[in-house]
């Protein structure tokens, strides 16, 4: 009679991985595979970003002014995100940017680009460049809220020669709109019937108000994923920073109806963040708070008794970010994803990592390692939803990307974000500015991401993040170190030459 010999586990369980005393980044852990027995469709990556928030995919923007204003707030909650518009603006411009996302109606464009009739067809030509599209509103006096004059669209343009011909001598004044009030479904109709591209809105006086797109209805029908409160409208997150002065901007975003606040600092083991969560959860208890950034056990149970719902975990990881370097003050982001998630597990507080996501394998591996959700900035400074105009780089479509602690960026409000007095004559930058590849629309993009987790999700053998959590925390999901062979072993190698993939590689 066989005896049976129980098979040992490959790998090491997190708790002993992480023993060792030395950082670890995303680059030096690989997770083994683990045991199918569900179809990738029925992957689920629900979780809650904070406390009382769930989102249907792990996903929160970074707070940077090259990433997150209104267009990616939008965007993202249709998606089933969140995103968090940054603060280096007025506190009128933020609560303004937060305003537009709560009144967000699926499929119409609320802030459309529109020019005057003085402007030329090379102008039209500009914005099809760098934006993608070339149905213009022409209002009379190039503003958004003035008297709609005309539209031109490709129909119009094509086939001119003379690029220089005013806007006015070629747009098209035999205008079919819906006044102000229609609903999108009427607008359907409308456009249905008059078989037109784009459908202006009007108020009274013939102003524009809004703008529909039958190519963005068509896109944007239906989002059974978006991420809404309760009164059906999309939520929003904003941030500010730990002065006093910011409570005029927690008040302000409150009133403009922002769903959580991100409480920003590069280093939030302080004083100053402690009150300012402490005043957000006194006046304003329905908005929930991240705190962070923190990397330590130490740090997450000061953040969480002063009431933080979640956690922003990351110092240092970057690709913009040079914090490590310059203040020899950090941690390797896998072993602080790790050991602040396991800490802040025990009060039921998510975590968000934070940095170091420059793929869908990171992505994983910072879900696998005890995060509730991502924080991208990279990924999303290029995608046609983010902040700032395309241009061409050695022959590349590219958009600026800059670290909230760059040079840049610290003059223009940034620098509060890193303690930094208002009144330093010498700046210490703990970012770079610098430019990312062109990745498209975030409605292909974010999909794209979004397939490729649920593929990770299968091979670790985990349906959902509960799952995959309790497995880290139980020991069944196992791991291994990874040397620099391997992980050169683990991409494209030995070929003369390869095709990239559309959204690339790491």
């Amino acid at each position: 009679m066989d005896t049976l010999v129980e098979t040992p586990l490959d790998g090491l369980d997190a708790a002993t991985l992480f023993s060792s005393g030395a950082g670890l980044t995303s680059d030096d852990v690989i997770i083994l595979p683990g045991y199918i027995d569900f179809p990738r469709s029925e992957v689920c990556l629900d979780t809650h970003v904070t406390r009382n928030l769930r989102l249907k995919r792990p996903i929160v923007s970074s707070p940077m002014d090259t990433v997150t204003e209104t267009k990616m707030a939008i965007a993202l909650a249709l998606l089933g995100g969140l995103g968090i518009i940054h603060y280096n603006n007025t506190v009128e411009e933020q609560a303004e940017m937060v305003r537009k996302v709560k009144r967000f109606e699926n499929g119409f464009i609320t802030d459309p680009v529109v020019l005057s009739p003085r402007h030329t067809i090379t102008d039209v030509d500009g914005i099809k460049q760098t934006a993608g599209f070339s149905g213009i509103p022409i209002t009379q006096d190039g503003t958004p809220r003035s008297r709609l004059v005309g539209i031109v669209t490709n129909r119009d343009i094509d086939f001119e020669k003379d690029r220089s011909r005013p806007l006015e001598e070629v747009m098209t004044t035999d205008l079919v709109t819906a006044p102000r009030g229609v609903t999108l479904s009427e607008a359907n109709k409308i456009l249905r019937a008059s078989k037109k591209g784009k459908l202006p809105v009007v108020d009274e006086d013939f102003r524009l108000v809004a703008l529909v797109a039958r190519s963005d209805l068509l896109k944007n029908l239906n989002f059974p994923d978006a991420s809404k409160d309760a009164r059906k409208q999309l939520l929003v997150g904003a941030a500010v920073s730990t002065r006093d002065e910011d409570r005029d901007r927690v008040d302000a975003l409150a009133n403009a109806g922002v769903n959580v606040i991100v409480v920003d600092a590069a280093q939030g083991h302080s004083l100053y963040q402690q009150r300012m969560i402490a005043y957000i959860k006194g006046h304003y208890p329905e908005i929930d708070v991240i705190g962070g950034n923190v990397v330590t056990a130490q740090q997450a149970e000061t953040l969480i008794h002063a009431g933080a719902d979640a956690l922003r975990v990351g110092m240092g990881p970057g690709s913009i970010c040079i914090t490590q370097n310059m203040m020899a003050v950090g941690r390797a982001q896998a072993t602080a994803v790790y050991c602040v998630a396991s800490h802040a597990r025990r009060f039921g507080v998510p975590v968000i990592a934070d940095g170091g996501i420059n793929g869908i394998g990171p992505m994983a591996k910072a879900l696998a390692l005890g995060a509730s959700a991502v924080m991208l900035g990279y990924l999303l400074a290029a995608t046609q939803e983010a902040p700032g105009e395309y241009f061409y780089e050695d022959g590349l479509r590219v958009k600026r990307y800059r670290g909230m602690a760059s040079l840049e960026a610290m003059a223009v409000g940034g620098a509060k974000r890193y303690l930094a007095e208002s009144d330093e004559a010498v700046k210490v930058p703990q970012g770079v500015s610098g430019t990312v590849v062109d990745k498209g629309s975030l409605h292909d993009y974010l999909p794209y991401l979004m397939q490729g987790l649920c593929h990770a999700f299968q091979d670790m053998g985990c349906c959902d993040i509960p799952s995959l959590h309790a497995a880290l925390h139980e020991g069944r999901l196992r791991f291994e170190r990874r040397t620099s062979a391997a992980n050169r072993e683990g991409t494209v190698h030995s070929l003369h030459s390869y095709e990239m993939p559309r959204f690339g590689i790491r």
